[in-house]
Parts: structure tokens; C-alpha cells; sequence
């Protein structure tokens, strides 16, 4: 057998990962202009070509536009909404999804088939229909109006439903044989083994409520506005102060990114979890 070359071996690798590195960093290059932007105050920003990396750093912008807005107000405005969106999603996509894969009913595929049909819809084409809905329910200005439209996703279901079906039905068994009740089956024995299916979709509902940006804009009132939704404040209707927008911008992030660091292990599971059901 013929020996591999280490030097050959040792150039391939450093190529794959110099082509890797490159990559990212022309992925993460809208970002990297934004953060520079942010940190450079009296700049050009459209001075070509861009500055990706901030030739100085003064955090000038960031506290001008924590002063200008009540960021503590609009952030606590936009916790609710995340945490109301992403643990009702969870739990009624969850529910929507187990009958749907454990259950065994005439016309459970083309209920499943009809489910992810509607996906083709444009989300916008569902506002005015939601619009009306939210105002006839009483809900307009509250957050639950916010959260109430998008509780059940279809996209959800798929995962919770492909999770599900992956457990071995031994465990579903074995549960029903000690008399417990189907609610409780799918609380302590079903949930717990869909984990990384959990983590993903609160990760995308997470993402989802915290950048809710139309919707909230169309139901509530300026006070109860989610950061996003806020930070639409900072374009004036004869001023545009693109340091501040860059500022808000990455603040509004920040908690995003530490989610997704919390919670990687369990979405690349979830993920390949649903690709293998």
C-alpha cells in the first residue's frame, strides 16, 4: 500500500481551511461592516472600498443612542414577546406534531401533506386575514396579539413530528403499561427525548420574536414596540444617522449570538435529526 505524503497531506489541509477561512469571512462581511460602522463615528460609510475592520474604535455611537432611546424599555418589551412566542410555540407545535407521528388515523398523511402545503403561502399575504382576527379577539395593542399568529408553525410541526418518530415505541409502550396517562407519556417520557428538536426551535422562534419587526409595528402601540420594531426611531424624516442604526443594530443582536453559542451542540443534532427522519 502506497504511503500518503505528509507534506501533500499537510498543503491540502492548509488549503481546504485557508478556502474555509476566506469564506466565512465573506459571509460574515455584511456584519464586519456594520460592527465597524458602529465603531467609527463622523466616518464615511460608503466610502469605497469599505471599511470591514474599524481603523479606530470609540464607542461614541453606542452611547448616544442609548441615551436617545429607552433601550431597557424596548428590550424588557421585546423579553416578553420572545418568551411568550418561543414557549407557546413550543408547546402547540409539540402537540400539533405528536398525534401526527404516534397516532395512527385514516387521513394522517394528507393532513400532514395538506400542513405543509400552506407553506408556499407568503407570509404577508396572511396580515390583513390576522389583522382582522387579532382586532375581532379584543387583541390589538397586547402582546399576545403579537405572538398569537405565529404560534403554530409548520415548520415546527415537521421537526417535532420527524423527532417523534425517531423514538422507539417500546418507550411509549412501556409507559402505557404502568398506567400513565397518553399527556403525561408525551410530558415525561416523549419530551425529554426530543431535546435537540426543542433546542431548534426555540432557537428559530427565539430569532424569530426577537426580530419581529412588521407585525408588532401594524399591532401595538410606539410604547410597547420589541427593540427591532424601535429602532425604526432612528431614521428621521430629514436625518439619517447610520452610526446609531449600526449601534442599535448590534445591540439588538448580541443576544442572538449568545443563544445560539448556548444552544450550537443541540441545533446541529436537531437538525440532523430531522434530515435522518
Amino acid at each position: 500500500m502506497k504511503k500518503k505524503n505528509p507534506f501533500k497531506n499537510f498543503v491540502s489541509k492548509l488549503i481546504v481551511y485557508v478556502l474555509l477561512i476566506l469564506f466565512a469571512l465573506f459571509m460574515m462581511g455584511p456584519f464586519l461592516w456594520l460592527l465597524s460602522v458602529s465603531l467609527m463615528p463622523g466616518e464615511n460609510i460608503f466610502a469605497f472600498p469599505p471599511a470591514i475592520f474599524p481603523t479606530f474604535i470609540d464607542f461614541k455611537n453606542y452611547l448616544e443612542v442609548w441615551e436617545y432611546m429607552d433601550f431597557l424599555k424596548y428590550i424588557w418589551n421585546t423579553v416578553i414577546i420572545t418568551f411568550l412566542g418561543v414557549t407557546l410555540s413550543i408547546l402547540f407545535s409539540a402537540l400539533t406534531a405528536y398525534p401526527l407521528a404516534i397516532f395512527r388515523f385514516k387521513g394522517r398523511n394528507f393532513i400532514f401533506l395538506l400542513l405543509v402545503s400552506t407553506m408556499i403561502i407568503p407570509a404577508a399575504a396572511a396580515l390583513v386575514v390576522n389583522y382582522l382576527t387579532i382586532n375581532n379577539l379584543g387583541l390589538i395593542n397586547t402582546f399576545t396579539g403579537v405572538v398569537l399568529p405565529t404560534l403554530v408553525s409548520v415548520f415546527n410541526v415537521f421537526l417535532f413530528r420527524q423527532a417523534f418518530m425517531g423514538i422507539p415505541g417500546d418507550i411509549r409502550d412501556s409507559g402505557r403499561m404502568d398506567g400513565a396517562s397518553e399527556f403525561r407519556i408525551w410530558v415525561q417520557l416523549m419530551m425529554p427525548m426530543i431535546k435537540p428538536a426543542v433546542a431548534v426551535v426555540g432557537l428559530f422562534e427565539f430569532m424569530a420574536n426577537w426580530n419581529s419587526f412588521l407585525w408588532p409595528i401594524i399591532v401595538l402601540d410606539t410604547e410597547k414596540y420589541p427593540l427591532a420594531s424601535a429602532l425604526s426611531f432612528l431614521n428621521g424624516q430629514f436625518s439619517y444617522n447610520f452610526g446609531w442604526i449600526a449601534a442599535g443594530t448590534i445591540i439588538s443582536v448580541i443576544p442572538i449570538i449568545i443563544v445560539f453559542l448556548f444552544t450550537q451542540k443541540y441545533y446541529m443534532e436537531g437538525i440532523s435529526g430531522a434530515i435522518k427522519g
